[in-house]
C-alpha cells in the first residue's frame, strides 16, 4: 500500500506508525539491510517512486519503503515540524531549500525535470488548444496553487506571456488538479505532462511552446535526521542511477 497526500504531519507519525501501515511490500526487522525508509515526495512522482519502491525492496530483501505523497511545500512544512522521515524528493528547488536552510537534509541533488502542460477532457469540450485560450473568461480553469511548484510554474509561465487567467478553483497539489479535469469538473488546467501521462485515456495533454519558461528542477536528499541513513543513501542512489533514469524517462520526465 502506498501512502497518499496526508495534510497533517501529525497524521503522518500515526499513520507512519508500524502497527498501522504496511509498505510497498513485506516489512522487514531492523539490521542485516532490513527495516523501514521513510521517502516524502512531491504528488507528481506518485507513479515512478511507487514503481522504484517495488524495485528497492526486490533488490534489498527484508526493507520496507513507506511513501508520503503530496504537495511538495506541505512536505517540507511537514519536515520542518518535525514528521520523520528519511528521503525527500520535491518538484522544484525551492521547497527543498526549506528544508535545507532548516539544516535537516544533505546537499540536494537535481535527479529529474519536468514541464507543464495543457490538460482537457477527453472531449475537449470548451475547445481549447493553446494557452491563450485559458485567459477566456468562458474556460473553466483550474490551477495549483501558487505556494506549490506547479502553481508556481504557472504563475511564471501565465506572467511571461502577459495573460491574466482567473482559475474557478485552486488546488493544493497536481493531482488534485488534474482530478478536476478527469471528472469534468473544468474545462482546462495546468498540469506537468507526466501526469496527463500517467492519466492517459482519462484526459488529453495539449504541448505549448511558453511551458519552457517554467521547467521544474526535482532535487532529492537524505535527510539529516534520517532513521534509516544508509538504506535512504541506497535508495537516492537508486533515483540516481541509470535503472532510476530510466523509471523517469519513461514516464515523461526529462533527464537532468
Amino acid at each position: 500500500m502506498v501512502f497518499r497526500r496526508l495534510s497533517r504531519w501529525v497524521i503522518v507519525l500515526a499513520v507512519l506508525a508500524p502497527a498501522a501501515v504496511s509498505g510497498c511490500g513485506s516489512g522487514g526487522s531492523a539490521g542485516g539491510g532490513g527495516g523501514e525508509v521513510t521517502v516524502f515526495a512531491a504528488a507528481s512522482l506518485t507513479e515512478t517512486f511507487t514503481e522504484l519502491g517495488e524495485i528497492f525492496e526486490a533488490e534489498h530483501p527484508g526493507t520496507t519503503v513507506r511513501f508520503n505523497f503530496g504537495s511538495s511545500a506541505t512536505l517540507a512544512q511537514q519536515i520542518v515540524q518535525g514528521a520523520p522521515a528519511d528521503v525527500f524528493a520535491a518538484a522544484n528547488p525551492a521547497t527543498i531549500k526549506t528544508v535545507t536552510d532548516a539544516s535537516l537534509a544533505d546537499a540536494p541533488t537535481t535527479f529529474a525535470r519536468n514541464r507543464l502542460q495543457i490538460a482537457v477532457p477527453k472531449d475537449n469540450p470548451a475547445k481549447v488548444d493553446e494557452l491563450k485560450d485559458l485567459a477566456d473568461p468562458k474556460v473553466k480553469v483550474a490551477l495549483c496553487a501558487e505556494q506549490v511548484p506547479c502553481g508556481a510554474a504557472a504563475r511564471k509561465i501565465l506572467d511571461a506571456a502577459g495573460l491574466t487567467v482567473t482559475p474557478v478553483t485552486l488546488e493544493q497539489d497536481v493531482k488534485a488538479t488534474l482530478t478536476k479535469v478527469a471528472l469534468g469538473e473544468v474545462d482546462a488546467a495546468l498540469v506537468y505532462r507526466t501526469d496527463v501521462l500517467a492519466a492517459a485515456g482519462r484526459v488529453t495533454g495539449i504541448p505549448f511552446p511558453e511551458a519552457d519558461e517554467a521547467v521544474n528542477d526535482y532535487p532529492i536528499a537524505v535527510l539529516t535526521t534520517a532513521p534509516s541513513a544508509d538504506q535512504a543513501r541506497r535508495f537516492v542512489d537508486l533515483v540516481l542511477s541509470q535503472r532510476g533514469k530510466d523509471v523517469l524517462t519513461k514516464a515523461g520526465f526529462e533527464a537532468a
